[in-house]
């Protein structure tokens, strides 16, 4: 059975951990999800609400990561997934996470990332030259990257695809599973 990779930590957006956890499973992948450390993660829940300039956030849903970062074999996956929330702001940090997700690119294998996990393919220069959404707020940082944003809910790339927000789950996971077919 093929294996795909979720890579987050604590303060990531619950819903963009859990949706393509689940969906990935229903299709027929073993997935795994690494984070800094083997450890119970804690999630977030982010809304909007009236009154407010941005998102709220609240605690959400707990779950263990399977392995850390450092135990990762990106030979054992065929794709990554890189949900957002907060987590990405710190662990794009991570020079463990980092050599991940570069050899997710070198070796061209799909790589679906979501909100502010764009954070992460910036922070190792795989967005130079492509196409990308993200949370709205994160076009600057995106420009910066080296991409041309796109405020839609998936944009693919070649074997990347991107997503805005929790809302765009069926766009982007319909989107992915498309590019995951397709490289067989």
């Amino acid at each position: 059975m093929a294996k795909i990779l979720i890579v987050t930590g604590d303060a990531a957006e619950s819903l963009e951990v859990m949706y393509p956890y689940q969906r990935l499973l229903e299709e027929g992948y073993e997935v795994d999800i690494a984070a800094p450390a083997r450890k119970q993660l804690r999630f977030v829940v982010h809304d909007f609400e009236p009154g407010y300039d941005t998102y709220t956030e609240k605690p959400g849903y707990t779950w263990p990561a399977d392995l850390a970062f450092s135990e990762v074999d990106p030979g054992d996956y065929v794709a990554v997934v890189i949900p957002g929330g907060r987590a990405p702001e710190y662990l794009r940090n991570d020079p463990e996470l980092r050599k991940i997700l570069k050899a997710f690119f070198d070796s061209d294998k799909p790589v679906a990332q979501i909100c502010h996990g764009p954070l992460l393919t910036a922070a190792v220069g795989s967005l130079e030259g492509r196409r990308v959404t993200a949370y709205p707020a994160l076009e600057l940082d995106m420009q910066a990257a080296g991409a041309t944003f796109q405020d839609s809910a998936a944009v693919v790339d070649g074997l990347l695809v991107s997503s805005r927000a929790w809302p765009d789950h069926p766009t982007w996971m319909r989107e992915f599973l498309k590019v995951l077919r397709a490289k067989g």
